[in-house]
């Protein structure tokens, strides 16, 4: 079923799990009023359909949230800390057909606000859920897509295998970093920042959540 143009009218309520599998464009989408959405809900369109989905759970929100602590504590406490203009959570990304929705986008080095739907972010991160359509998703889709429209770095945080992968968008190609648990992690686009894995890990273990116990096959270790 088509939203469509005579449909505009039956998009006064809201838009629900049951809602999944509208199909739409991007300016269909981007056109619905806020009413219609409910913040509870995650919101996304993926090949000209609305996928609604629960929001995450604790194991993903807290280390997520600590992961925004630390860039904002370095924005405003770290001498170079100015260079950040905002960290966002929950961000739609745009600038692709798509509007995926991010863990966490971080904008570097406009030195003002960013207009999230034209400037694209330095930084997208996200953490990788248990079902396996949301690791290829993360893996795969969405490295693809954002990368493909100028990010210069993507982070997956993987509390199931005890890594992050880190892609480097440069001008030679894309470079491809793995960090492990006990490491720490450092990038130019934040001179002075240390990411410490254990720290967002430790968050996550907080929770009880359904772990994968082993890598699936084909996936990276």
């Amino acid at each position: 079923m088509a939203i469509g143009s005579r449909s505009r009218t039956r998009l006064t309520t809201r838009l629900g799990l049951r809602s999944s599998g509208l199909a739409m464009t991007p300016e269909e989408f981007d056109g619905l009023p806020d009413g219609v959405f409910n913040k509870h809900l995650r919101y996304e369109l993926i090949n000209g359909v609305l996928i609604v989905t629960p929001p995450p759970g604790n194991a993903e929100i807290d280390p997520n949230s600590e992961l925004g602590h630390l860039v904002w504590y370095y924005k405003y406490y770290h001498p170079q800390g100015s260079i950040v203009d905002v960290v966002l959570a929950e961000q739609t990304i745009y600038a692709t057909a798509n509007r995926r929705r991010a863990d966490h986008a971080i904008w570097i080095g406009l030195g003002r606000i960013p207009d999230v739907e034209t400037d694209i972010p330095s930084i997208v991160v996200e953490f990788v859920s248990a079902q396996k359509r949301d690791f290829r998703r993360d893996y795969e889709e969405k490295r693809v897509e954002y990368l493909g429209i100028g990010v210069r770095e993507y982070w997956i945080v993987d509390r199931f295998q005890r890594i992050m992968t880190v892609y480097l968008n440069r001008p030679d190609g894309v470079a491809t970093l793995v960090i492990k648990e006990a490491e720490t992690y450092q990038t130019d686009l934040l001179p002075g920042f240390t990411l410490p894995l254990a720290r967002l890990l430790a968050r996550a273990d907080d929770w009880p959540d359904k772990k994968r116990k082993s890598p699936r096959k084909g996936e990276p270790r």
